[in-house]
C-alpha cells in the first residue's frame, strides 16, 4: 500500500489520481496491503505469497498481458526486485496455476545509470540494441506520464524532480519477453 514513513492512505489517494491522469479507471487499480508485504526499499517480498496474489489478480480481471521489472528492478529497489522474482516463478511454475491462464509478461528493461538520465537521447541507442518491444513516447504521452507522476506528491523528492527531468523512461522504454 506504499506505507513507507507511514503514508499508506496518502500514497493510495495519490495512485488514484495518478492513475486517473493516466485513464486508468479506479476500478481497475487494486491496492494490495498485506502485512508480510511491506513497503521498504531493503525488504525482499516472499516470492510464493506475491505469486499467489499477482496470479489471484490475473485471473480476477482476466489479465492476458504483465507488465513487470526485469531482474534490475530499474532502480534496484528490493520490492521492485521481488516483485520480477514472482512473476518470473509464477509464470514459470505451472503448478500455481499459470497454466490455466493465457498471459504474457513483459519486463522494463533496467538501464545504467548514464542511459537512465539521457532523456530522448537514449531513443538512439534504444533503437540499436536488440529487445523485444520499444516503446517510444510521444511529446504528449510524455507531458502525461509526467503529470501523474506529479500526483504521487509525497514521494517528490529532490531526486525524483531530476528523474521528471531527465529520465529515458518517460520518453522510451525497451522490454522483454520473459
Amino acid at each position: 500500500s506504499g506505507n513507507y514513513y507511514n503514508q499508506g492512505e496518502i500514497r493510495k489517494k495519490e495512485l488514484e489520481q495518478s492513475c486517473c491522469v493516466l485513464g486508468i479507471p479506479a476500478s481497475d487499480v487494486t491496492v494490495i496491503d498485506h502485512r508480510d508485504l511491506p513497503d521498504n526499499p531493503a525488504v525482499e517480498w516472499d516470492t510464493q505469497l506475491l505469486a499467489t496474489l499477482v496470479l489471484k489478480h490475473i485471473e480476477a480481471k482476466n489479465i492476458n498481458l504483465v507488465v513487470t521489472f526485469d531482474a534490475g528492478g530499474v532502480s534496484g529497489h528490493a520490492n521492485h526486485v521481488s516483485l520480477h522474482t514472482a512473476v518470473r516463478y509464477t509464470s514459470l511454475g505451472a503448478s500455481l496455476g499459470w497454466d490455466r491462464v493465457r498471459c504474457r509478461v513483459l519486463m522494463l528493461e533496467s538501464v545504467n545509470l548514464f542511459r537512465k538520465y539521457i532523456s530522448f537521447l537514449d531513443v538512439l541507442i534504444s533503437c540499436l540494441l536488440p529487445r523485444d518491444a520499444l516503446f517510444i513516447l510521444t511529446e504528449e504521452e510524455t507531458e502525461q506520464a509526467k503529470r501523474a507522476m506529479r500526483c504521487h506528491r509525497s514521494q517528490l523528492l529532490w531526486f525524483r524532480h531530476l528523474y521528471l527531468l531527465f529520465s529515458r523512461y518517460l520518453v522510451v522504454n525497451s522490454l522483454r519477453l520473459l
